[in-house]
Parts: structure tokens; C-alpha cells; sequence
């Protein structure tokens, strides 16, 4: 009489559903990299690094020593942020795109919302020490102006001069994120910044019968008052209107956008 052996099976652990994702203070320094690794990016925060300090010495040079306060170095300093800050933003997103980078990013970090996620914490970090930079080449202006000039010197700027200006700047820097996802072409977004805005206002400025309808529907006339750091709740209700047109509705579109388009190796 023989006795069958009965063998039990083995326990096996059920094979992993997923992989863990990407570090976020990892991807956040890949992101990071990213604005300084691509020569555009490189000489466009050397551009804007360098472009405040030149203002400011150029201010000095052939500004009234009454104006040299350090709210009118400010206004001053603020200029050429405005103008390439947005930038930035778009390169942000562009770059992946236009250097066929894409298809490795997203396969290391197959979750989009994750990588978007870094590249506006990437964005706001850049913004952040480029409004520091400007803030601080206007205080350094303002002593230079006391010491070499005898200007004027006055310090009053207040709290709501750091967040009018901060609000203005970030607020551009966003708004060339958003369009940089809805367009994913750099060429085509800058243009884009550039162009569709201003012919908004001058479509605005010009048309008698819209003009009581620009705070509300345009951008630049809605942030007039953030400058004169004296805005009433009104005109915040009319600037959080326009920003919802120029800047989150193109945001929605560029996040659907950066979501559901194919990433192309080639």
C-alpha cells in the first residue's frame, strides 16, 4: 500500500499593482534643473538676474535725486520682471515638448498631475527668488541713491506694496504657465503672450462702449490699480474676474491638455 505524498501550495504574495512614484522633492529638483539645463532657460534667468541691477544703475545715473525713494526703484525694477518672468512659466511646460524630452519624463513619473504639480512648485520657486532679487536691488538702490546722490531716500512702501507687486508678477508668471500647457509650442505661446493681450486692451482702450466693461474683462486695465497700492474691494473683484479669464481658463485647458496629448519620441 503506497501513501500519496500531498504537496500544499506555496503562499505567494500577490505581484505589486503599481510602483511607487517619483520622490516630490526629487522631481521638484529635476524641474528645477530643467529651467537651468536648456540654453534658453539659462540665459533667460541670466537675462532677468542681470536686467534688474542694470535698471537700477541706470536710475540712479539719470533720475531726479528727488524720485530716488525706494517705492519708485521698485516700480522700476518691477518692469523688466513683468516682461520675462512670464517666460519662464511657459518654458516650464514648452520644453518638454520642443526637445522631445516628454516620453522620459513621463515614463519615470507616469502620474501627469504629479509632474504638473512640480512644475508649478518649480515655477513659483524661480518667481519667488526673482521677486526677492528685485525687492532687494531696490533697497540697495535706495542707499546707493542716499549715499551717492543725496536723494531723496524714503523707505515708505508698506505691505500692500510687497503684495500688489508680488500679486502682479506672480500672476504673470502663472499666466505664461497656462498658456505654455494649452499651447505646448514655445514659439507659439510667447507669441501668444505677447500679442492676443495687448490687442485686448487696445480693443478695450479704444472702443468707447467697452471701456466701462475692461476692468472686468481685461487683464491689464484690471491690474492699473495694484500699482497705486491702493485697491478697493471692487477693483479685487475685477482683477480676480479678469485673472480667471487670461489666466485659469487657459490653465483648465492647458492641464486637460498636458493630460491627454500623446508624448511623441520623435
Amino acid at each position: 500500500m503506497t501513501h500519496a505524498q500531498t504537496i500544499e501550495p506555496a503562499h505567494t504574495r500577490p505581484a505589486p499593482t503599481g510602483r511607487p512614484g517619483v520622490p516630490f522633492g526629487r522631481q521638484l529638483r529635476a524641474e528645477l534643473r530643467k529651467l537651468t539645463d536648456t540654453r534658453a532657460g539659462k540665459w533667460l534667468l541670466i537675462a532677468i538676474f542681470a536686467a534688474t541691477p542694470l535698471v537700477v544703475a541706470g536710475v540712479l545715473l539719470i533720475a531726479d535725486p528727488k524720485n530716488l525713494t525706494y517705492g519708485q526703484l521698485v516700480n522700476y525694477t518691477q518692469s523688466p520682471e513683468r516682461i520675462l518672468l512670464p517666460i519662464i512659466g511657459i518654458l516650464t511646460v514648452t520644453s518638454e515638448w520642443s526637445q522631445r524630452t516628454g516620453l522620459i519624463t513621463f515614463t519615470l513619473e507616469p502620474n501627469r498631475r504629479r509632474v504638473l504639480v512640480a512644475k508649478l512648485s518649480a515655477t513659483l520657486v524661480v518667481g519667488a527668488m526673482v521677486i526677492l532679487v528685485g525687492f532687494g536691488s531696490a533697497a540697495i538702490g535706495n542707499l546707493l541713491g542716499i549715499a551717492l546722490r543725496n536723494g531723496a531716500g524714503s523707505w515708505a512702501f508698506g505691505v500692500a506694496g510687497y503684495r500688489d507687486i508680488a500679486v502682479v508678477l506672480i500672476v504673470g508668471l502663472l499666466q505664461g504657465l497656462a498658456y505654455g500647457m494649452a499651447l505646448l509650442a514655445t514659439a507659439v505661446a510667447v507669441v501668444f503672450f505677447y500679442v492676443v493681450p495687448n490687442l485686448s486692451n487696445l480693443l478695450f482702450s479704444s472702443v468707447s462702449g467697452l471701456k466701462d466693461l475692461a476692468p472686468w474683462l481685461d487683464l491689464d486695465n484690471a491690474q492699473a490699480p495694484l500699482y497705486l497700492h491702493q485697491v478697493s474691494g471692487r477693483q479685487w473683484l475685477e482683477f480676480l474676474t479678469a485673472s480667471l479669464i487670461w489666466v485659469v481658463l487657459p490653465g483648465v485647458i492647458g492641464v486637460v491638455r498636458v493630460l491627454r496629448t500623446e508624448v511623441k519620441s520623435s
